[in-house]
């Protein structure tokens, strides 16, 4: 068995203070590698390289994001799952990803490395920044705090904030297309609406409202309909309820 850790620690030790540096290196070398469980060399190199699972990066991220300002909202949460509907994401790909938004949540995220491995891709890093920026401006401008964190980020990733907040303009500009699996979705929820692309967002609210007050089921339970009735405009409600976040979240207004 090798210990890299306290090998490492002993070795630069003695180069900088002889043999008392030899062993205070040694020292924290086998701290190091009892915290890091670290037995040979290619456990570090397993920790160096591992691959990075941008899905769960991302959702981490995202859950970071939803907890800066100290309370997670229902909106964050839509948001989070309007993010695995653009994304394509099965039931496995969801189910990870919940488990990420809730670790990036509750959890000190360690970025920096994993971050700094999409240098190179600029098309992959663009794609996290937007889902970021998207995250919060969840209800409201981003937050003082949000936009540390996504400058922050951004950097690591080796984007300027000049770029960073280029793209976050960019995003609060204009509509965020639909992925390929999503295309079906929102047209039906825009049949569902009765708009169109080009309808304007306030025209839009306003045929979600009108949708609302029409089928609203305490409205006609109200009125004296049947069960059946009654039941029939909750199920309208709730697909009229899902049509218009799904356009939201593509035109990208509140």
């Amino acid at each position: 068995m090798i210990w890299p850790g306290t090998i490492a620690g002993t070795l630069l030790g003695y180069a900088a203070a002889d043999i008392p540096g030899a062993l205070l290196g040694a020292l924290l070398g086998q701290v190091l590698d009892r915290r890091l469980k670290l037995q040979s060399l290619a456990d570090i190199r397993a920790r160096l390289w591992q691959p990075v699972d941008r899905d769960v990066l991302l959702f981490s991220m995202l859950g970071r994001l939803a907890k800066r300002d100290g309370v997670v909202r229902d909106a964050h949460i839509r948001q989070a799952r309007a993010e695995m509907n653009l994304l394509g994401f099965d039931s496995v790909k969801q189910r990870k990803a919940i488990d990420a938004f809730s670790r990036g949540k509750t959890e000190e995220l360690k970025l920096h490395v994993p971050l700094g491995r999409l240098k190179r891709d600029r098309e992959g890093a663009a794609k996290m920044l937007a889902a970021c920026w998207r995250m919060a401006n969840t209800e409201r401008r981003a937050s003082a705090g949000s936009r540390e964190l996504i400058f922050l980020w951004g950097k690591w990733m080796g984007w300027s904030a000049a770029e960073v907040e280029s793209l976050g303009m960019a995003r609060r500009a204009k509509p965020t297309p639909p992925a390929l699996g999503e295309q079906a979705r929102y047209a039906e929820a825009m049949r569902v609406l009765g708009v169109s692309r080009d309808t304007p967002p306030e025209a839009v609210k306003k045929a979600y409202r009108r949708l609302l007050s029409v089928n609203h089921p305490d409205k006609l339970a109200g009125q004296g309909a049947g069960a059946d009735k009654i039941r029939e405009a909750t199920e309208k409600t709730r697909v009229v309820q899902q049509a218009y976040q799904l356009v939201r979240q593509v035109r990208n207004f509140r």
